[in-house]
């Protein structure tokens, strides 16, 4: 299973391709907006380094855009925890939503973060 987003998942489990094609399409705009970040943050140090007034003077509206991009990295991965938590909620028919079964059953063994 190279390359694939959720290795540790094997053939025995049957995941719905909608929910982990919203996954990874949150994921990449989380990865796109960082990389954007990456660059933002290195031009607002160069500039902070020149010393120059207009440099200085622009670091200001760098440091906002930079400042909206980690709020909207945070409600992706809101939005994204949202999205998992209501995956894994039983249906109306008693069966997981679809997510992730084994053995034709719901895994309702909930992941604790550490």
């Amino acid at each position: 299973m190279d390359g694939d987003l959720f290795p540790g998942l094997s053939s025995e489990n049957q995941v719905d391709g909608k929910v982990l094609q919203t996954f990874q399409k949150s994921f990449v705009q989380v990865q796109d907006i960082l990389d954007q970040n990456r660059l933002l943050i290195n031009e607002i140090n160069q500039n902070h380094e020149s010393k120059i007034p207009d440099n200085l003077t622009r670091n200001v509206g760098l440091i906002k855009e930079l400042n909206n991009n980690i709020r909207r990295v945070v409600d992706l991965y809101a939005d994204l925890s949202s999205n998992f938590t209501r995956s894994m909620e039983p249906s109306s028919e008693g069966e997981s939503s679809g997510i992730l079964k084994t053995n034709g059953k719901a895994n309702s063994k909930r992941i604790r973060s550490g």
